[in-house]
């Protein structure tokens, strides 16, 4: 009988977990580090994060560090989905529903001086305060 309710158990725990969403995970600001530089995320207006297809979570302290690890660790990063912060709500949003702003004066912790954001016209406003420049 106790060896039923173990597996129970065990096949119930097993279900539960494989069935919890993929995607970003909250940041422990001055306790993670960039996978890419080691540097302890800072300033989480800049962070982004790269989820495997298997659910890894990689995070980063600017978009700079996640191009670089997309370029050299090619074979992890296979049908990733990649996360941005909008720079106004500090929170998640997809890379490819982002737009992102890049220069002028954004001093960014990689020196990427690029920021993200959900709404189109934000971002518009804040390239001309910024004097930056709209790269999609």
């Amino acid at each position: 009988m106790k060896f039923l309710q173990t597996f129970i158990f065990t096949i119930s725990m097993f279900t539960l977990f494989s069935c919890q969403e993929s995607g970003p995970k909250d940041y422990a600001i001055h306790k993670d580090q960039c996978d890419n530089c080691r540097m302890t995320i800072t300033e989480i207006q800049y962070a982004t994060q790269l989820v495997t297809e298997k659910g890894r979570v990689y995070k980063f302290d600017d978009i700079s560090c996640m191009t670089m690890f997309e370029n050299s660790e090619t074979d992890k990063v296979v049908n990733s989905k990649k996360y941005v912060v909008d720079f106004p709500s500090k929170k998640n949003i997809e890379l490819a529903k982002a737009t992102l702003i890049k220069g002028g004066n954004i001093k960014s912790p990689m020196g990427g001086n690029t920021q993200a954001y959900e709404n189109k016209e934000m971002a518009k406003k804040a390239a001309a305060k910024f004097g930056a420049s709209l790269v999609k």
